[in-house]
């Protein structure tokens, strides 16, 4: 079983799993709690994510959720940048992958796409996968 980047949404494969992909996709795109200085997209105070963190070193998830209102800038391409690597780095030192780069664009007006590229532990892979999310449904 795995997870597959189906447009703008994860859908489960029954086949031979691609542990890596369906890590990335599950670490990217599940809210993870916003840290006590960010700014939260409604104004509201509910800082999300699971609230198994709380108990755990081990924090599941990414931030990106935090830009669902934000307007297409480079300062916000960059940050999607930097939420995406945040939530690879368990990745890294659980020894899944070696280390990890993330490249965020704005394709066309409201969508941002994510490119990841792992570098595999026992090759010389560096397999390339992109996702694209609709901002308001990151």
């Amino acid at each position: 079983m795995q997870l597959t980047w189906n447009k703008h949404t994860a859908d489960i494969d029954y086949i031979n799993g691609n542990e890596v992909l369906t890590n990335i996709i599950a670490s990217l795109f599940t809210d993870a709690r916003a840290h006590d200085d960010d700014t939260l997209p409604d104004g509201s105070t509910d800082k999300r994510g699971w609230w198994g963190d709380s108990f755990s070193d081990k924090k599941i998830g990414s931030r990106l959720w935090l830009l669902s209102r934000e307007k297409q800038l480079p300062s916000v391409l960059k940050r999607a940048q930097e939420y995406a690597e945040e939530s690879l780095q368990w990745m890294i030192k659980e020894r899944l992958i070696k280390s990890v780069t993330v490249v965020a664009a704005n394709p066309s007006n409201g969508v941002l796409m994510l490119t990841v590229r792992p570098v595999l532990l026992n090759s010389k892979d560096v397999p390339e996968y992109s996702f694209t999310a609709t901002l308001n449904n990151i």
